[in-house]
Formats: C-alpha cells, sequence, structure tokens
C-alpha cells in the first residue's frame, strides 16, 4: 500500500471513531484534549459517556416547549445536545471549567441560538434568583460528585422557584438522599431532602458509564418540589437546626443528642420531647418529617427562642 493510501485509511478509520482520534459521547478523551482538559478527581469531574442514558435522564424532566431549564456542570455537553434539541423557552448552563465553558460556548450558544447562554462560574458561588428570568425552571444535573450534597442543599434553598429536577450522584449519596425512617442510610439529608422534595423516580447509572471511570456506581433522582411546602418560611431556620442537632451524635439518645448539640439542660430537652410526642430514649434515625416539624415546634416554645445549634 503506496503512503496515501496508508494515510487516506488512517483518515477512514478516524472518521469510523477507530484509534482514538474521533469525538463521540462514548470517547470524550479526544474532546477533553482539544480543551485542554484532564478530569480533576478533586472536582468530582467524571463525564457521562453513554448516550442512552442521557436520553434517559431528559426524558425524566418532562420537558415542554413553555420550560426555562437550568443544567448545572454539563461538561462537554452530552445532555446539553439532547436538552437544545427540545423546543424550550430558555436553556442556560453553568459551568465552572473557563475552557468547557469557551467550548460550550462555541458549540451551543454561538451561531445566533438566543435561547441559550452559558454561564462560567462556580454553581455554589452564584445567585440562583438572579439566573432567572422566568420561573419556575427545571433543573438538569451530572453533579460534581464532591459537591452534589452542596448542590442540593441550594437547591433547596431555591425550591420555591423550581418545578422539577433530575439530578446525578454518587449512588451512596443517592441513597442517603431518599432514605426513609428505619433505612441504614437515613440520616439528615434524608429529613432535608423530604422536607422539600418528593422523589418519583429513579435509577442506577453503572459506573462503566463514565469517563473517567469512578469507583463506584451512580443514581439518578427525579425530585418535585413538595407543595404547598412543609412548613412556614419563617419556621425554616429552627427546623433545619433541629434536624441538624439531632443526627449530631447518630449512637446517642436524641435527648442526650439534642442536649449535646444545644448545649441544654437534658430535663429541657426532655419536656420538650415530652410537649411533641417523642419517646426521649429513641434515636433521629427513627423519626420522621412530621415528628421534627413537632419537635422543633416545642423546643422552640421550651427556649423562648430560636434553636442554635453550639458548632453553628
Amino acid at each position: 500500500m503506496t503512503i496515501a493510501r496508508k494515510s487516506h485509511a488512517r483518515r477512514k478509520l478516524k472518521r469510523a471513531g477507530v484509534g482514538g482520534g474521533i469525538e463521540t459521547p462514548s470517547r470524550p478523551a479526544p474532546a477533553l484534549a482539544r480543551a485542554g482538559v484532564r478530569p480533576a478527581k478533586s472536582r468530582g469531574q467524571n463525564f457521562l459517556t453513554s448516550s442512552a442514558v442521557a436520553d434517559r435522564i431528559v426524558a425524566a424532566a418532562e420537558l415542554s416547549k413553555t420550560d426555562p431549564v437550568v443544567e448545572i456542570g454539563p461538561g462537554l455537553g452530552i445532555l446539553t445536545e439532547k436538552i437544545a434539541a427540545r423546543p424550550l423557552r430558555s436553556l442556560t448552563l453553568v459551568e465552572l471549567d473557563p475552557r468547557l465553558a469557551a467550548r460550550l460556548q462555541e458549540r451551543f450558544a454561538d451561531g445566533g441560538n438566543a435561547n441559550v447562554r452559558v454561564i462560567n462560574a462556580d454553581f455554589l458561588a452564584i445567585d440562583f434568583a438572579a439566573l432567572l428570568t422566568d420561573p419556575p425552571v427545571k433543573v438538569i444535573g451530572n453533579l460534581p460528585f464532591n459537591v452534589a450534597a452542596a448542590i442540593l442543599r441550594r437547591l433547596s434553598d431555591n425550591a420555591r422557584m423550581i418545578s422539577r429536577m433530575v439530578l446525578m450522584f454518587q449512588r451512596e449519596v443517592a441513597a442517603r438522599i431518599r432514605a426513609i425512617p428505619g433505612d441504614d442510610a437515613y440520616g439528615a439529608l434524608s429529613v432535608f431532602n423530604a422536607l422539600y422534595w418528593k422523589i418519583d423516580l429513579h435509577f442506577s447509572v453503572a459506573a462503566g458509564s463514565f469517563h473517567p471511570r469512578p469507583k463506584i456506581d451512580a443514581e439518578v433522582l427525579a425530585f418535585t418540589p413538595r407543595a404547598p411546602q412543609t412548613f412556614a418560611a419563617g419556621d425554616e431556620r429552627d427546623v433545619l437546626e433541629t434536624v441538624r442537632a439531632s443526627f449530631s451524635a447518630p449512637r446517642k439518645t436524641i435527648r442526650n443528642a439534642l442536649s449535646h448539640s444545644l448545649g441544654i439542660d437534658s430535663t429541657r430537652i426532655a419536656r420538650a420531647l415530652g410537649c411533641a410526642a417523642i419517646d426521649p430514649a429513641t434515636r433521629a434515625e427513627k423519626l420522621g418529617v412530621r415528628d421534627f416539624l413537632r419537635l422543633a415546634h416545642a423546643l422552640r416554645i421550651e427556649l423562648a427562642g430560636r434553636i442554635v445549634t453550639r458548632d453553628a
């Protein structure tokens, strides 16, 4: 075979996806290399490579032409491509890495697509409300694994402006989020989530669906906000502090955990627990959302003011 024919054959192989040089959703390395990005473990960067999983995530969002959508951590745009193909009111992409943000801008926002905008910023550092021009929005994201719980906390703070969320987490974190009383994974994160959201769908995503491959599988959760919300806005801080204090020492009874975390005499704690119809000898992992709502109210009366944990 002549040199010219060999070169032509190599080009054909690359166009077919052989040899590692072509960019496809299942082979993101060439795109990352061109962008000058090496996946950072410190940022929890694991890029989704399965087009089938991306389709399933976007379908779970139940998008319509009137929806404004926010995507968190779009990365190389495997989800973005499928979202942008839908008729939407608008699509806002929030990407931390400036090189990936520039690539997303060139690919999706430039060229006259006025409905797509790219925000190069840390989602945890931005004003979520300022992103929105016409709430409520739908939120989609393959979240960076190392800050996924913190992002969920920020989204919960803005639950009134969100109509639906479809988010990906590490499997263990997802199990904690959707756990119910009595589950081994049940804890403060489970209660915090249940205060704001209902989970109506979840499915697993194998570790082999990511680049680089993480050590454990992932899970996708679909959230809808509780309507009406579980508590009044003025009670929110007290309820959250009560949950936090109750789980501060999981091996202790709830009376001892609250006494230690709040710095309050156990007799007063027992009195508040009695008013809330909660056994002082039980543990926090046995209590449901309504138990914590009653407990927060009883503690506020007992303390005659705001509930504040000592390490807050």
